[in-house]
């Protein structure tokens, strides 16, 4: 390629298929891990979700150590930590941790949404008054005092501290699916994710806030958007709408409250809701390598998008990985040990 291609970067969800167990689902994901820091993807994140027979990534900290370890140079962090679901301190304290081990290659994703149901929120929480997550600002400003932002004033780091001898810290980015975490950010003068694959139609709108918003800061001299987009890439248009079902039948699942894990490809191709996961509305990128290359780049140039983060959603790792594979090469991503074009 002529020019530095934009970054790319994987959401990875640890989805528990049929047949499989949490351990199979945590093997699969560091195998994903794994692939990604060897194509050339900038960063990895883990998502928290609680309660959910399809995910296992119920402690992104746990599951971070585990991956950072696992690769070499690839960026691991949360996409994201439900803040309001854990006091600061303690988000603070993990994730000092983890930087002091992976110097430099760890991210501090969080959102202020339970990632789960309201009854598995408020054994979480243990408090009714905290499920309404009116103290998610300050919480992110004791956060950023916790890790030695010099703008914090009071709060938690008069008294405590992350860790006691921080060289670096981990890089803090707000996440969202609406205006109020956009807004925030960019008051806060931190990067921001907006989480497009959920399906939302405000990702421009949500955008435009943020970058209207932004306060230049020590984080982030200019806005920084990431945009996520579900992404299944396959060798034909045909094998990966093939591929995609089984994600489009957990998706529809979660939106009418019936969950179960991922189905395999088997049971996805006669499944008595095929036909409802398939014309389910959705903004997903499925295809072959120029199909969803074409459509990345109109998504990117349409947000002006500094960085993607895709997530492929299907039942198989080997599917999963072959995946990023294609999308690698076909996007002009630098393997590890290779310079950019």
């Amino acid at each position: 390629m002529s020019e530095t291609p934009l970054s790319l970067s994987v959401l990875e969800l640890a989805t528990v298929g049929t047949g499989q167990t949490t351990a199979d689902a945590l093997a699969n994901t560091t195998a994903v891990a794994r692939a990604a820091d060897r194509l050339g993807y900038r960063r990895l994140w883990v998502a928290e979700h609680h309660n959910m027979p399809a995910v296992a990534s119920t402690n992104p900290p746990v599951l971070i150590a585990h991956l950072a370890a696992a690769t070499e140079r690839i960026v691991v962090g949360s996409g994201g930590v439900m803040l309001p679901n854990h006091a600061p301190l303690v988000v603070a304290e993990q994730f000092a941790l983890l930087e002091a081990l992976h110097p430099g290659r760890i991210d501090l994703g969080i959102g202020r949404a339970p990632g789960t149901d309201q009854h598995t929120a408020l054994a979480l929480r243990r408090d009714p008054a905290a499920l309404s997550a009116e103290d998610f600002p300050q919480n992110v400003v004791d956060l950023l005092g916790l890790f030695g932002d010099a703008r914090v004033e009071g709060g938690l780091a008069e008294r405590f501290s992350a860790t006691p001898a921080a060289v670096t810290a981990p890089r803090v980015v707000l996440l969202g699916s609406s205006s109020f975490s956009a807004q925030l950010a960019g008051q806060l003068g931190l990067p921001f994710t907006f989480a497009h694959h959920f399906g939302s139609p405000h990702t421009v709108a949500a955008l435009e806030v943020y970058r209207d918003a932004f306060v230049p800061s020590d984080h982030q001299a200019q806005p920084y958007a990431v945009v996520t987009a579900n992404a299944l890439v396959a060798d034909t248009d045909a094998d990966a709408a093939r591929l995609a079902l089984p994600g489009q039948l957990m998706r529809l699942s979660i939106r009418t409250g019936r969950l179960r894990p991922v189905p395999s490809l088997e049971e996805a191709a006669v499944h008595p809701e095929r036909s409802a996961a398939e014309n389910m509305p959705s903004n997903a990128v499925i295809g072959g390598p120029e199909r969803v290359v074409a459509e990345l780049r109109a998504l990117a140039a349409e947000t002006g998008a500094d960085e993607l983060m895709v997530t492929a959603s299907t039942h198989g790792v080997a599917e999963r990985v072959r995946s990023l594979e294609l999308l690698a090469a076909a996007w002009g991503l630098a393997p590890a040990g290779q310079a950019a074009a």
